[in-house]
């Protein structure tokens, strides 16, 4: 009962968080379901709330959505991100998810600083930044943090952010679902009561933070986006060196 509780005050949060910022799903409810089932069960297990919550985010900003940040920089994430995670399991390593929190921690000082409004993508540049941050993503196992950071590299608006890192997200997880399903469908189904909770969870969140993203100023959006990847980055540095 008090687990369930925690499992859904976790989802309201993650959906809150990643209505405002594009991420945050996967970071914060991976590890509270990792307190009661094994890792690789508690990312599969997220990726069906995740998917809903995604769902629904880009449903709410789907007008918002830059189709050519989207073509250029997106797919190359997806792309990057599926082979990242196809080769987890061969190449994923504790150093990684330290170079992963130092990566976003770097991009956190850049935008407070103001240097990475000097370091936009374009042309060759947002395919690259797409495909080789999809792919650290992949092998660390968390796609969404290192997405958003990227995508401080290019002057869209708030809704716009939000709603092509959603975009993107939708894609890879459409594309990974039958990959969890096929691999461990069935302990995910042994714990078809939390995933329900979660899912109730990142809808609430979702619905709310969506609110409160509206609200939020132009001028403050960036830097609370760099805050979250920088309390993320510090986060995977410590998991890392654990």
């Amino acid at each position: 009962m008090w687990f369930d509780l925690f499992v859904f005050v976790a989802s309201v949060v993650a959906g809150a968080v990643a209505a405002v910022a594009g991420f945050g799903i996967g970071s914060l409810l991976t590890p509270a379901l990792g307190l009661a089932v094994d890792t690789k069960v508690a990312v599969a297990a997220v990726s069906i709330p995740h998917l809903l919550g995604t769902a629904l985010r880009f449903w709410l900003l789907k007008d918002a959505v830059d189709r050519r940040v989207l073509w250029r920089f997106g797919l190359a994430s997806a792309a990057g991100g599926l082979t990242g995670a196809l080769l987890h399991g061969r190449l994923g390593s504790p150093w990684l998810a330290v170079v992963f929190g130092c990566l976003l921690i770097f991009v956190a000082i850049s935008e407070a600083t103001g240097f990475s409004m000097r370091m936009q993508f374009h042309g060759p540049m947002a395919w690259a930044a797409g495909a080789l941050s999809g792919l650290l993503g992949g092998l660390v196992g968390n796609q969404g943090g290192i997405r958003s950071a990227a995508l401080l590299g290019f002057d869209v608006p708030k809704r716009t952010f939000v709603a092509t890192a959603t975009a993107v997200g939708l894609i890879v997880d459409a594309a990974r679902m039958p990959v969890y399903l096929a691999t461990v469908g069935d302990k995910m189904l042994a714990i078809w009561p939390l995933v329900l909770v979660a899912i109730a969870g990142v809808v609430v969140g979702t619905l709310y933070g969506g609110r409160a993203l509206a609200r939020i100023p132009e001028s403050r959006f960036r830097p609370l986006v760099a805050a979250l990847l920088a309390f993320l980055g510090v986060a995977m540095v410590v998991q890392g060196l654990d």
